[in-house]
């Protein structure tokens, strides 16, 4: 136990200094508290991801969404941008689309406050909710891949297009992405209907398609260890 609790200590370090590097940070002191936890890590990472001026999408933010849940969670489950919603309270999944991913988690067996982390593409709302550009993708890349680093999810959830897309780095859509496992890193990945996708079509069809996935995502999540 004290071989594997040293082993998470150095991960998460390293993860943490890549953090820092990302975001230019030369000199870093170390204090007691220089092997943070997952806990610790993203708490870190968020603090130090306020006033983040790396790309455009900082001019017109309200406050930067960083992402909530469990920092060890088995299931991460990552959508495209903050909505208008999300931008006021500063937290992930929070309108309508948010309470209906509660639901399709808790339909699996899933807790979302337990079991999952969530978070987004890029941390900051896109104007009139467009679709994030490419080098405001490259510009959150590094705080995406640290959370991944840190939390090391078994699963991956990547809800709708977007996110599948951008995670994968292909142009395939959504409907020919979804049903399959994916590996991710050292994750797997499986994409699905975006909630508000399913909530502006609300036909039996897309729902029960949403339904394979997560259960997909259930039985990837039984089958593969806990880190």
């Amino acid at each position: 136990m004290e071989t594997e609790a040293l082993a998470e200590a150095l991960r998460s370090l390293a993860e943490s200094l890549r953090f820092y590097q990302a975001m230019g940070v030369t000199d870093l002191p170390l204090g007691r508290d220089y092997l943070p936890g997952p806990e610790g890590a993203l708490q870190r990472q968020e603090e130090n991801l306020q006033g983040c001026p790396r790309c455009k999408l900082s001019r017109g933010r309200t406050t930067i969404v960083f992402g909530t849940g469990n920092p060890r969670a088995g299931l991460m489950c990552i959508g495209e941008a903050p909505g208008a919603d999300e931008d006021v309270q500063g937290k992930p999944f929070v309108g309508r689309a948010g309470q209906l991913l509660t639901k399709m988690l808790q339909s699996v067996g899933f807790d979302r406050d337990r079991d999952c982390y969530i978070t987004n593409i890029v941390k900051c709302r896109p104007p009139a909710n467009r679709n994030p550009e490419s080098d405001e993708i490259a510009a959150c890349e590094p705080f995406l891949l640290a959370q991944l680093a840190t939390i090391q999810p078994r699963v991956v959830l990547a809800l709708g297009s977007f996110a599948a897309q951008a995670l994968l780095r292909t142009k395939e859509p959504i409907g020919k992405l979804r049903g399959r496992v994916y590996p991710y890193h050292s994750m797997v990945l499986i994409p699905t209907f975006h909630p508000a996708f399913l909530l502006r079509n609300p036909g039996q069809e897309f729902r029960r398609l949403a339904w394979e996935d997560l259960k997909l995502a259930r039985r990837e999540y039984e089958r593969l260890p806990s880190r």
